[in-house]
């Protein structure tokens, strides 16, 4: 899959060092990773309904999902993505829930809601406070028994359907490789070939006659499997789930699930040379043929993919990205219940894509030729199992794991076999797999450039097959009831008592100071380590110093390389990375408790000595520049990049994060060196660490790792006032020709963390874009489709931030979502907040924050946040008081104060040709600059020669 955005730092050798993977190979290798048994009990309804129950007391949640064994697998011929539509559909209105009631049920009582689809299922989930668990098996007994399919639901959701393609698929560059190209070509008979998200053509084609149909064949409780995972008491569980869901019978007419074609063999290859438009880079690669999930080799081909691309040390990082061949690399093994499909490519600037396509091919015939080592595959098993520690931390990630597994297989055991048959794989069946699957002879070759958006370029010339017919619906349009009519949800029982964690704070012996929590049993951990600073100390001329200084920390030691810190981390099934922030540097590490001692140990080697060797510098400072020429060929973090300077100009605050062009190419490794002895300082960091670890030993670890370290040099400055002052109202158009969606933002300032307006603009915040029952959610996507979501929020920072409401739609209704964006901004600050809203407010913002909290990398993200603000780790545990503290009263004059659409900044990032005039229209005065132009360290946003021009042409206007 490829990212938007690429990441800069990702895979760069060090300077020669003591070669330890020579010296101590076996030695060194840690024993292999287990991961707890999932505990569950299963049982099945006579209307056919499987039912899972995951209990879990030490949670306050609960988490309620259904799996429909429905995916886009089953779309019907010239419905592609019909499935996912519906998925959208049977969310939003039942006979006794009026349109998107789901929303509220969720979000006013802390919880949170989604929906999702893919190739074998569609689920439907929300996790919520545990005393719920009943109203929340109300809502999908009715979404699943009287749901209404009707003319506003289906007109509504295509519209949300369409631009959510745009936005996923047609606004960023490598959207339509990943969703139109690969599929085409990986597969010639299956339905798997079409996109699950279809096409613009087809969901325009379709009929609200088709949605009825397509309920009526597929939903039904003999497709679904109920899995409730949290804190309940079983008993209890059974006689609600007979209550809601025995007497719902199965599907009167059904038809079969079952996929009866197979893929044939490929025996001959070919190359498709597909174009799209605003691609910055080429990629090359291939599509092979898989398997299915439960074949014997899906897990020696999972293997196969770690070994590819899991982490720095896989083979094809050091091959391409190492050695500065590809900017990024990507391989997929897909597994489905019927088929599956292998992909491996490269991205690389135009002059190295042929080089890099050579390599390409060579690694993969040398994974046919050779045996992987032993340590390889060792590292690829524990990456896998360290994946799985890390989602079975919590009862939702558990329920998760056996949904996917059941939909998948069949079994929700499945998750837990196929852990243990990846624990028996052998280099000989890694050699297997990769000989017969990776098979020359049976590939597709892949290009992908810029160019005109041409789906005749990449056609399969296989003709597409013909999919299945449903048929017709019979049943009546079911309506929702009368207000007075509709039966009532039921409201909550009992709360368990459940115990917060104690945080533990305590100090080395050099005084660093140590946050510390148990959050949870499961083995494995977050250390986080914090350093004051960020971006706002970067000198202009050298943005992006502070994150690059952190982002290639772990690219070499006086001791180790690299190649061998990558090496060391994966084999210990551990995860470390720095990024920078607007107020701080952040270095984390993700590992099993049974390594942490080792991984600790290599991270504080680390973050105290980086040595930034200057010829891997070099090769990823270029590999940062062209990240960032993708993010700039897509709309909505163009606009994010804008705004920044246009909201903070001169001051610290506006210096790009992630640096520009320019900037990046000034920095080199003394500025590197130089960064780290200033700002990565003993006498200002912090740690945290949490997880399914012991407070004592989590501190007495941070005492190893850093206790002895001390400095003779002062650390560097910290600027106080990084905001600077308010800038004038400005109207920003950054034309970008061929863009597939417009990206829309309004902002305007917001007080820092620490001010006493910061929760009391939080809470009016949340009621105009706080999630999907924010208003601008409501007024956007539910009432206009104009978006597939629209939101508002404010970053925590240590000096005045930005409230930013958001949204991407079509190019034409640029115009139209600014215009509500300032609509809602005067209504929030006009009409007066009462308590009943507010109160529900609480409880959704609260809710979200404890939910972060449960998990370990939650939790040090929310007090590394509040350290780096300079605020105190209990601050962690009174959010919901603070809240309560805000009346209607100051919420409302934090509103009134501070979203003023007359203040308010305008940035839209899109094909201007398609909606210019609208927004002149709606604001006057409009500053228009091609993104060939910009210029983002500058206030004017333009290069100083088109600045000046710039001027005089508007002194006229």
């Amino acid at each position: 899959m490829i990212r938007t955005t690429m990441l800069a730092g990702a895979a760069l050798a060090a300077l020669a060092a003591p070669a330890l993977a020579q010296q101590e190979p076996a030695a060194r290798m840690p024993p292999a990773l287990t991961a707890p048994a999932i505990e569950y009990e299963m049982w099945t309804l006579e209307n056919g309904l499987r039912v899972i129950a995951i209990p879990d007391e030490t949670t306050s949640t609960v988490t309620t999902s259904l799996w429909y064994d429905i995916g886009s697998k089953l779309d019907p011929e010239g419905r592609s993505g019909f499935a996912h539509l519906f998925e959208h559909i049977l969310s939003r209105k039942t006979e006794n829930m009026p349109y998107n009631m789901i929303y509220s049920l969720t979000a006013d009582i802390g919880g949170t809601r989604n929906a999702s689809n893919w190739i074998d299922r569609t689920n439907y989930y929300e996790q919520v406070p545990a005393a719920y668990l009943e109203t929340m098996l109300w809502t999908h007994r009715e979404r699943m028994a009287k749901v209404v399919v009707d003319e506003e639901v289906f007109e509504t959701e295509r519209g949300v359907v369409k631009e959510e393609l745009r936005q996923r698929v047609l606004a960023p560059p490598y959207g339509r490789l990943q969703r139109f190209v690969l599929p085409e070509n990986a597969y010639d008979v299956m339905p798997h070939r079409r996109p699950g998200i279809g096409s613009i053509e087809d969901l325009d084609s379709a009929t609200l006659d088709d949605a009825r149909a397509f309920y009526e064949a597929y939903y039904g409780p003999d497709t679904a499997a109920l899995i409730v995972a949290g804190n309940f008491e079983l008993a209890g569980l059974k006689a609600l789930v007979d209550e809601y869901f025995a007497d719902i019978p199965p599907r009167a007419n059904p038809v079969l699930l079952a996929i009866e074609a197979r893929e044939p063999e490929r025996t001959s290859p070919r190359t498709v040379a597909a174009t799209a438009p605003n691609v910055p880079l080429p990629v090359y690669g291939g599509v092979w043929k898989g398997v299915p999930v439960t074949h014997p080799d899906a897990a020696a081909l999972e293997v196969l993919e770690a070994i590819l691309v899991s982490g720095d040390n896989s083979r094809l990082d050091k091959a391409l990205v190492n050695t500065g061949e590809a900017v990024q690399v990507v391989a997929t093994v897909q597994s489905f219940r019927e088929a599956g499909a292998l992909g491996a490519y490269a991205i690389a600037r135009p002059d190295r894509i042929e080089q890099a396509g050579v390599t390409l091919d060579a690694e993969l015939e040398k994974l046919r030729s050779e045996p992987v080592t032993a340590a390889e595959l060792a590292e690829a098993k524990n990456e896998i199992i360290a994946s799985t520690l890390r989602r079975r931390e919590t009862a939702r990630g558990r329920a998760f794991e056996l949904g996917e597994a059941l939909v998948s297989s069949g079994d929700p055991g499945f998750a837990d076999k196929r852990l243990a048959a990846i624990g028996a794989v052998t280099e000989a069946d890694v050699l297997r797999v990769a000989r017969e699957y990776l098979d020359p002879q049976s590939r597709v070759t892949v290009t992908y450039t810029s160019g005109e958006a041409d789906p005749s370029s990449y056609a399969n010339p296989v003709p597409m097959p013909t999919f299945r017919t449903l048929p017709p619906a019979t049943g009546e349009i079911r309506q929702v009831r009368p207000e007075d009519e509709r039966m009532a949800p039921p409201g909550p029982g009992p709360a368990p008592e459940v115990a917060k964690p104690e945080i533990v704070e305590a100090e080395l012996s050099n005084g660093i100071p140590v946050v510390a929590v148990q959050t949870g049993e499961v083995p494995i951990a977050t250390i986080s380590m914090l350093f004051p600073g960020g971006s706002k100390t970067d000198p202009r001329d050298l943005a992006g110093l502070a994150q690059l200084a952190a982002s290639l920390a772990d690219k070499g030691t006086a001791s180790y390389t690299a190649e061998e810190i990558a090496a060391r981390f994966e084999s210990l099934g551990a995860a470390f990375g720095g990024g920078a922030g607007s107020d701080g540097t952040s270095f984390s590490l993700t590992a099993p408790v049974a390594n942490l001692d080792a991984a600790g140990a290599l991270a504080a080697q680390i973050v105290k000595g980086a040595s930034y060797p200057a010829e891997k510098v070099a090769r990823e400072r270029d590999r940062a520049i062209e990240g960032l020429r993708v993010a700039m060929k897509e709309p909505g973090s163009l606009a994010g990049y804008v705004l920044r300077t246009a909201m903070y100009g001169d001051a610290p605050y506006g210096t790009q994060p992630d640096g520009t062009e320019q900037s990046l190419a000034r920095i080199d490794r003394a500025a590197l060196i130089g960064y780290r002895e200033a700002y990565f300082h003993p006498d200002r960091m912090k740690i945290v660490v949490s997880g399914g670890i012991a407070p004592e030993r989590a501190v007495a670890l941070a005492e190893e790792m850093f206790g002895d370290w001390s400095q003779s040099t002062d650390p560097g400055a910290v600027p106080e006032e990084a905001a600077g002052s308010e800038p004038g109202v400005r109207t920003i158009v950054i034309d970008l020709p061929g863009a597939g969606q417009a990206a829309v933002l309004a902002a305007v300032r917001a007080p820092a963390r620490i001010d006493p307006d910061y929760f009391p603009l939080e809470l009016a915040n949340s009621v105009l874009g706080g999630g999907s029952s924010g208003r601008l959610f409501e007024e956007v996507r539910t009432k206009r489709s104009l978006s597939y979501g629209a939101y508002s929020g404010f970053a925590d920072r240590a000096d005045d931030s930005i409230l930013t409401a958001s949204a991407q739609t079509k190019n034409e209704s640029a115009a139209d979502v600014a215009q509500i964006f300032l609509d809602e901004f005067e209504r929030l600050g006009s009409e007066p907040l009462d308590e009943d809203l507010l109160q529900k407010r609480r409880l959704y913002l609260s809710g979200s924050y404890a939910r972060a909290l449960e998990t370990s990398g939650g939790f040090n993200a929310i007090v590394a946040t509040l350290l780096q603000q300079g605020l105190p780790p209990e601050e962690a545990n009174a959010y919901a008081e603070r809240l309560a503290g805000v009346d209607p009263g100051a919420a409302s004059l934090a509103a009134k104060t501070y979203v003023d659409p007359d203040r308010a900044t305008i940035v839209i990032v899109g094909d201007a040709a398609q909606f210019l005039e609208d927004v002149r229209e709606l604001r006057g005065a409009v500053e228009v600059i091609p993104a060939s132009e910009l210029d983002l360290s500058s206030p004017s946003l333009r290069r100083a020669a088109e600045a000046g021009e710039a001027e005089k042409a508007e002194v006229g206007d």
